[in-house]
Parts: structure tokens; C-alpha cells; sequence
């Protein structure tokens, strides 16, 4: 496929609902499919009355639909793909206001696929360990999202960030910025003997006697840069993050906050194949 993906190019390969299910039969199960009732190996027929596929020897179903965001669903097939074109198409996220306004669906269907997807684009995109000896430094730091600053109270949400350098991106909200907390977090997604990278934050003083070859800049000096030590590439992606939630969606709640995060997390590691973001989405269904 070329390098870009063109609004003519979503509804030349998809331009019905059936379209979308022959290829969500075809990635899911294959051009030829096993009966898993009698055993026989063929092509399955569409059945012209049900969102479904039949074995020509005993007639068992196969539902291409069941186990995907699309299960149970009444919005038709191609609005659902199409939604994910604008998600994979986007570099700031897609407000439910814009897919009600682009698919013609009530806001609550909306906001539904919305949030389907970036669950979905979350599970395809997963969570590899970072860093490890020999292996580039690895960044780490923290963000504070959202919230209101009620009666001097401030009710942001804070996410710990962690990225290899020309690599992968990972996020996680945290309940608060204690060093355990963060070193716990850090021990679960970077590998033992990773370099990092952070600031002067307390939170990361013991890193050393985790096994880490640790490395910080003081902001507070105003010091950004010494040797191979900084902060820019995970502060890049905060920034990228922030610039999304606040133009897109004004405002995001603690309870799905990591929904978002996913999803730039999606689009980041896959950032220099843009290309390959809808079609990543669209094989990235595991069969049940």
C-alpha cells in the first residue's frame, strides 16, 4: 500500500457493510476455514440474512464479528471502520463530538466507539519491556493531567512516562509519585540494567540500587542537557499528549484517562509507519 491512506482509498476497499465483514471474516479466519463441527476444510458461505458465514458440508456458523468491539453492536460495520480510519488518520486525537458528527450516530454511540477503540488500539499495541543492557537509554517522567485546582486543591492526575529513545513509549496513571510507587512502576516495564534518564525528582534517588545505570539533569538549575542525559524525548510526548487532550478534548477524566493515554501511545510507536496504523488495527483481532 502507499504511503498514505486517502479518504478515496477507505471507500474503494470498504464501500458497504459487506465489504467490512468479508475482510474481517477474511483476516480473522482465512480464505479457507476448518469446520470446527465437522472437521472439513473449504470456503464458508455468507449467509444473506445473517452477519455470518456457514461450512457448505454441515452448515455450523462462524460469527466474524464475536470477540471484536463491533460485537453487539447495531452501528453498522463500515461506520465502525471508518472510525478507526479517523483515529489511525489523526495526530490529536478524535473528539466524540466529531465522530457523531462524521458517522451520524447519537453522542452515546459515539463516545461508545470511541472508547471501544482506544481499549482496542491499547490491546494491539500492548506493553514491551523497555530498555536493557546494551539497549538505548530509556527516559522517565512524570506528568500531571487533568483535574481542576478546586479551593487550592489540585486534583490533577499524575502519569509516569517511560520511552526508549527512537523507540517505544509506555504510560501508566499512577496513585501518586512516591518512590516506591514510580520504582515499582519502573521495575515492571524496564529491564534490569537499563540506562535512564530522568530529572532530579526524589522519587528516582534510589534507581542505582535497583540494578539501573542512572543519570539525572537538575531543572531546577535550569540544567536540559549534559552528555547523553536528558528528558526531551519523553518531555516531547507530554507535550504531543497534552497539546491533543486540551485542542480535542478539553478535558479528561481521571477514570479514563489511561484510554487516552493508549491511544497516543498507538499512534507514537507507530509513527514512522503511519501507513500501517488501520491495517495494524484491522488483523490485530485474535480469533476466539
Amino acid at each position: 500500500m502507499a504511503k498514505t491512506f486517502t479518504i478515496q482509498d477507505f471507500f474503494s476497499r470498504f464501500p458497504d457493510d459487506a465489504a467490512c465483514l468479508d475482510h474481517l471474516m477474511k483476516v480473522r479466519y482465512g480464505e479457507l476455514q476448518t469446520c470446527p463441527k465437522c472437521g472439513k476444510h473449504g470456503r464458508f458461505a455468507r449467509l444473506s440474512k445473517a452477519l455470518a458465514y456457514s461450512c457448505p458440508w454441515c452448515g455450523h456458523h462462524i460469527h466474524p464479528m464475536v470477540g471484536t468491539p463491533f460485537e453487539r453492536s447495531s452501528t453498522p460495520l463500515q461506520k465502525w471502520f471508518y472510525a478507526m480510519y479517523m483515529f489511525t488518520t489523526t495526530r490529536n486525537g478524535v473528539a466524540a463530538k466529531e465522530i457523531q458528527r462524521q458517522l451520524g450516530v447519537t453522542y452515546k454511540t459515539a463516545w461508545r466507539i470511541g472508547h471501544e477503540l482506544r481499549k482496542y488500539m491499547a490491546l494491539v499495541d500492548g506493553d514491551d519491556v523497555l530498555g536493557g543492557p546494551g539497549r538505548p537509554i530509556v527516559e522517565v517522567d512524570e506528568a500531571f493531567i487533568g483535574g481542576k485546582d478546586k479551593a487550592g486543591h489540585d486534583d490533577k492526575t499524575v502519569v509516569l512516562g517511560m520511552v526508549e529513545r527512537k523507540g517505544d513509549v509506555l504510560t501508566r496513571v499512577v496513585p501518586d509519585r512516591k518512590g516506591a510507587t514510580v520504582i515499582r512502576m519502573i521495575r515492571k516495564y524496564v529491564r534490569e540494567g537499563a540506562r535512564l534518564s530522568t530529572d532530579e525528582g526524589r522519587e528516582f534517588m534510589d534507581l542505582k540500587s535497583w540494578g539501573y545505570y542512572h543519570e539525572a539533569v537538575n531543572h531546577i538549575k535550569k540544567e536540559w542537557v549534559r552528555g547523553e542525559t536528558h528528558t526531551n524525548t519523553i518531555e516531547s510526548f507530554w507535550a504531543a499528549l497534552k497539546r491533543g487532550i486540551n485542542a480535542t478534548h478539553i478535558w479528561v477524566s481521571a477514570k479514563h484517562l489511561q484510554k487516552y493515554l493508549s491511544e497516543f501511545e498507538f499512534r507514537h510507536n507507530l509513527r514512522r509507519q503511519p501507513h500501517l496504523m488501520f491495517d495494524l488495527l484491522l488483523v490485530g483481532f485474535s480469533r476466539p
